[in-house]
């Protein structure tokens, strides 16, 4: 199952969003227009403002402010991908170049801000100090975790928890917040509330445990992205971090060194410590475990087919291969 099957129920909501989101875009600088349309041309999953739509018709809302909540959290999460490839020095996204590579750091980062400071300007309209509250946390908590994950760059001593702390903050908040507001929007109560961020937040969880594992390909031959990016960029994720407890001493210390040198002629070394370990199968159960609790917060909501495709995006963070 792909995610354009799944978010069917609200296919004519997201066509709704799109519509916005390039309507919100508009602005007399042309390079802002320029290049937030190729961004946001690229397509992707769009998983967090469908995560939005779900959430608050799951919950019976019938209004259309969830359309301008889903945007500017598309806008927001936007913005960090654009500040994101400029730190990390990335060339290519989603299989093309990256907006630095085409318009420098400098245009990058600015539309990045450019996008920020539209979401808020869209979060005033919403005319919520929840909704105000709920999203300055989080961007911040974005922020922290993006700091965090720089300063822990070629660092081979990441523990686990340091490795889940960055994930909570750099991803997971989005997603939380995204279902909280959603949930807020629909008038459920403050139970149900709490519910929906922990659904966000888990399958947060879920989704970017897979994206660092896809990196080493799962175990087989399925790859999301570049890969060895996340070797070269000296990034302790869970399956490194798991199989580094588990090799012997002198392997150990020459996965640390690949870490520290971000050596990519390491890569094969990498991937068949990892298999070696079983930290690929662990990373997987870990993300399955997550999703596993995001759909126990369902329970609070009324059987739907909103409801169901939740349950079944939260089965595909944990499943997907790409």
């Amino acid at each position: 199952m792909n995610v354009q099957s799944i978010l069917k129920p609200v296919a004519d909501d997201m066509r709704a969003v799109d519509t916005l989101i390039r309507t919100r875009l508009d602005s007399d600088v042309v390079l802002i227009r320029t290049l937030g349309e190729y961004i946001i041309g690229a397509g992707g999953k769009r998983l967090r403002p469908a995560l939005v739509l779900l959430v608050a018709r799951a919950c019976g809302y019938e209004g259309d402010r969830h359309f301008l909540l889903a945007t500017l959290i598309e806008f927001i999460h936007t913005a960090t991908l654009l500040h994101d490839d400029v730190v990390d020095e990335s060339d290519l996204r989603r299989g093309r170049k990256t907006a630095n590579q085409l318009w420098g750091n400098g245009a990058s980062v600015l539309t990045g801000d450019f996008l920020y400071t539209r979401a808020f300007q869209m979060m005033v309209e919403l005319e919520d100090p929840v909704v105000m509250q709920v999203l300055a946390q989080a961007t911040n908590r974005i922020a922290e975790g993006e700091v965090m994950q720089l300063m822990h760059s070629h660092n081979p001593d990441l523990t686990e928890a340091d490795y889940f702390d960055v994930i909570d903050r750099k991803t997971a908040s989005l997603f939380a917040a995204g279902c909280r507001l959603a949930a807020v929007l629909a008038g459920s109560d403050s139970a149900c509330v709490a519910a929906m961020e922990s659904y966000g937040r888990n399958l947060g969880t879920a989704f970017q445990i897979i994206d660092d594992a896809l990196d080493y390909g799962r175990g087989d031959s399925h790859y999301g992205k570049n890969s060895g990016d996340d070797l070269a960029e000296g990034k302790s994720t869970l399956p490194l971090i798991h199989a580094m407890q588990k090799l012997p001493r002198a392997e150990a210390a020459q996965m640390r060194a690949a870490i520290r040198e971000g050596d990519v002629a390491q890569l094969d070394f990498v991937m068949q410590a990892i298999e070696s370990t079983g930290a690929m199968t662990y990373t997987c159960a870990r993300a399955e475990a997550a999703a596993s609790a995001a759909i126990q917060c369902l329970d609070w909501l009324q059987p739907s087919p909103n409801r169901d495709a939740l349950i079944a995006l939260a089965e595909f963070s944990a499943a997907r291969r790409h």
